[in-house]
């Protein structure tokens, strides 16, 4: 998701393997991802999304000026506070269990996606897979050998 108030900046959604930057983003007051290539374009998260750190996390914690760091450079991004409509909902949770709100990273940390979720309607039904099966190359051959 892309809840950093981005209206007037450009998105996509994330790809497996995109390569990512922290940026504040031109005429907002919140940090985000963008893609390391176009750092104009906001880069937009699902829940779930997994990613890792070139180097240790650099934060502030809202509402303070002290950067703090953690050695942990794989995350999971996820969204908090849901129920607090006024609020940043984008977070990244590290192994440790330490939650991080993505407007409190430092700017021009570098990171990589590895994997996406998988959702509902990413994966298709038992009899969809059926069907694919069927018609993949391959499948009249083995249908002949087993009779």
């Amino acid at each position: 998701m892309c809840d950093y108030s981005l209206h007037d900046v450009s998105s996509r959604p994330a790809r497996a393997g995109d390569r990512l930057v922290t940026l504040g983003f031109s005429g907002t007051i919140t940090h985000g991802f963008a893609a390391a290539d176009q750092c104009h374009v906001a880069v937009c998260l699902q829940p779930g999304t997994e990613l890792t750190f070139d180097d240790e996390v650099r934060f502030a914690p809202y509402g303070t000026l002290e950067i703090e760091t953690l050695p942990e450079r794989a995350a999971r991004f996820r969204q908090i506070n849901l129920d607090q409509p006024m609020m940043h909902h984008d977070a990244l949770e590290f192994p440790g269990g330490r939650i991080v709100l993505v407007t409190s990273l430092c700017e021009h940390q570098h990171a990589t996606v590895l994997q996406l979720p998988v959702t509902a309607d990413w994966v298709p039904s038992g009899a969809a897979m059926l069907d694919d099966l069927a018609r993949s190359p391959g499948a009249e051959l083995a249908a002949r050998t087993s009779e």
